[in-house]
């Protein structure tokens, strides 16, 4: 599984238009759902914000992986949201949140899903990837540099 097979470029969004946690996960689904990626919206605003107040997904350096499993959507699938301004999530590390990557996927993905998880997780600890990222001017440019991190570029 490979980032670029779940992300497209109409599925990222800088700046995002919301600056709240819940309207942040609301509009990187309804981008999903835009895309035809996803079919059933409703159904995975509340996969992911039953999760998300289970525990933050805030998971620090700037980060947050907002990520849910449900019915409507055939393959996992991801989006990105840049706030555009730093945004309370209420991240582990107390930091507020540069980048939102939202996860889908359908339940029966387990696998594909913690891969996933794990691949954004790991590309983000690259520092000079992360500032690059964060200083990305729109979303063309945030999608190219994931797509080139993830094919190691």
């Amino acid at each position: 599984m490979q980032l670029s097979e779940i992300l497209t470029v109409e599925c990222v969004r800088s700046p995002l238009e919301n600056d709240g946690k819940h309207e942040v996960i609301c509009e990187l689904v309804d981008l999903l759902v835009d895309a035809g990626r996803v079919s059933d919206g409703e159904a995975l605003k509340d996969a992911v914000w039953t999760r998300e107040q289970t525990r933050t997904t805030g998971i620090g350096h700037g980060l947050a992986i907002p990520h849910g499993k449900c019915e409507g959507i055939s393959e996992l699938t991801m989006a990105i949201g840049k706030p555009a301004l730093p945004l309370d999530f209420e991240a582990i590390d107390n930091q507020p949140v540069r980048l939102v990557v939202l996860l889908a996927s359908p339940p029966n993905k387990t696998s594909d899903h913690i891969q996933a998880l794990a691949q954004v997780s790991r590309m983000m600890t690259d520092e000079d990837f992360r500032q690059n990222i964060y200083d990305a001017e729109d979303a063309a440019a945030i999608y190219e540099l994931v797509i080139a991190q993830a094919n190691g570029r």
